[in-house]
């Protein structure tokens, strides 16, 4: 049997020497790629906003420590953030409740303003589960999760880092914690009040209890059109 053999074009020559070249290309598949939000070394692009709890970088983690008195603090992104898909990996004091801000706001973006806005839920299972991974509406909804689908869990490990996913397109939000899916909600109200904001990571006010610590690391974000 006689074989054709297919001799390459002048066209089809350009065409594959120009894939090889183009940079647009492999920048194309970067700009879907998850991009650190913390850079492991200091805070610069967050911004304290409410409290007086204190916020550091130890051992390349984001550190936040309770202060008596101080009512919720927050360290937010200095940028605003839509639709995404966000991860990081958390570790809580098991008697300190937290959480991280998504698509968040204060009035006027002064940072002494009320923080607002949907609630990704961190807190320590307990002997008898709890509601780690649901949404709550800082200042502006209360629980977002319903009643009916808000039943406590223990996918949270308490003493240990925990690895959450947050996926936030459109009015829908989803989480996992460790793997495991906790919250897919839909919101159209909150979605309408709250399109875009920053990403703020909560220390929870305590009264006159602790100190108790909130770690946070390897938190990564991707935007989504």
């Amino acid at each position: 049997m006689t074989h054709l053999i297919m001799k390459p074009t002048l066209f089809t020559t350009f065409l594959i020497s120009s894939f090889l070249v183009l940079p647009g290309l492999a920048d194309h598949h970067k700009k879907g790629e998850l991009k650190d939000l913390f850079n492991g070394k200091d805070l610069s692009g967050f911004t304290q906003r409410n409290g007086t709890a204190t916020y550091k970088v130890v051992d390349g983690t984001i550190l936040g420590t309770t202060a008596k008195g101080s009512p919720n603090s927050f360290l937010c992104t200095d940028k605003k953030y839509g639709d995404f898909e966000l991860v990081f990996e958390v570790k809580c004091h098991n008697r300190l409740n937290s959480g991280v801000q998504i698509r968040s706001k204060t009035k006027n973006d002064d940072p002494k303003e009320r923080v607002n806005g949907p609630q990704v839920e961190i807190e320590a299972s307990g002997s008898k589960g709890a509601e780690a991974g649901y949404i709550y509406g800082e200042a502006c909804y209360g629980w977002m999760t319903p009643d009916k689908d808000r039943k406590p869990h223990k996918h949270f490990k308490d003493g240990e880092w925990n690895k959450y996913r947050v996926l936030a397109k459109g009015a829908r939000i989803q989480v996992w914690v460790n793997g495991e899916q906790v919250s897919d909600l839909v919101h159209e109200k909150a979605y309408e009040s709250h399109p875009k904001g920053f990403i703020g990571l909560q220390v929870h006010g305590v009264g006159n209890n602790g100190p108790f610590t909130v770690a946070w690391r390897n938190l990564k974000i991707r935007e989504l059109k």
